[in-house]
């Protein structure tokens, strides 16, 4: 069974998105924790979580992925930006726990200057404070293009923040392909041979999710522009090996392409009618 979803607006509450994640041919879905650029987090309703998870039951729904704002930046050069980084994370996971036993993914973040070194300490400190031996959530890492002074570019620097966690059990990471691809990993032509290199620096048992999406840019261009599914530089014969793969095929996609609900409906019907 394909595991597959696309990121849903959660404007209307958890069981609305596992009605459009159904009604699209999905059996997951992303969805922002709260507003992307902002701050703003809507208030949990209790009666839609249980109805959202009475349907994720009944439709045999594989774990969803919870993905923190694009504001959190546990990296950053000024403070106050760090305190509302740990500040939000602490309240996503907190919330969630509503939903217990699913993926909670963010951005390493840009270190702005500072150097990686520097930014990773950070970002390892901030996990150290708001992870909690009791929670179900997972945490995932995601793999970065590598704009400006992203951290998150390289396998080892996600490593390196792993190492650094206390709690690392509760970690995993989650490869964006097209971040890969702009990061400079050939996906394309090398897939066994990035997928060797993930699992001797990172582990292969880390990787929890995949950002399903094609790239308008070539390969190490660290631009970070997703493209429709076989509409890009990495194209549908990379993408088909991908969802096919043995060691990836188990592993739940999340389409994160530029597409409206049709057009995930359309990119979800291909995917499965070239999953074996």
């Amino acid at each position: 069974m394909l595991k597959i979803g696309c990121h849903l607006s959660n404007s209307k509450g958890f069981r609305n998105m596992g009605i459009e994640a159904l009604k699209i041919g999905g059996n997951t879905f992303q969805f922002f924790t709260r507003n992307p650029r902002g701050s703003k987090a809507k208030a949990i309703n209790e009666e839609d979580v249980a109805e959202f998870l009475k349907l994720a039951k009944e439709n045999n729904f594989v774990k969803i992925l919870g993905h923190a704002p694009y504001t959190l930046n546990a990296c950053s050069a000024d403070e106050n930006t760090r305190i509302f980084a740990k500040e939000v994370m602490e309240d996503d996971l907190a919330r969630m726990e509503y939903i217990p036993n699913n993926f909670y993914n963010f951005h390493p973040g840009s270190h702005v200057k500072q150097g990686v070194e520097v930014g990773i300490k950070y970002i390892s400190d901030m996990l150290n404070k708001v992870l909690k031996p009791d929670q179900t959530t997972t945490v995932l890492l995601e793999t970065m293009a590598g704009k400006g002074t992203e951290i998150g570019r390289t396998f080892e620097e996600l490593r390196e923040i792993l190492n650094r966690v206390e709690l690392s059990d509760k970690m995993g990471v989650c490869m964006d392909t097209c971040h890969v691809h702009d990061a400079g990993y050939d996906i394309v032509n090398d897939l066994d041979g990035v997928l060797e290199k993930f699992d001797n620096v990172i582990g292969l048992n880390r990787l929890c999710a995949i950002h399903l999406n094609d790239s308008m840019n070539t390969l190490e261009s660290h631009k970070d522009r997703h493209a429709k599914i076989g509409e890009g530089f990495i194209g549908l014969e990379a993408i088909t090996n991908i969802i096919n793969h043995p060691k990836l095929k188990n592993i739940p996609f999340f389409l994160e392409t530029p597409n409206e609900l049709d057009g995930y409906a359309r990119e979800i019907a291909l995917l499965k009618s070239i999953y074996k």
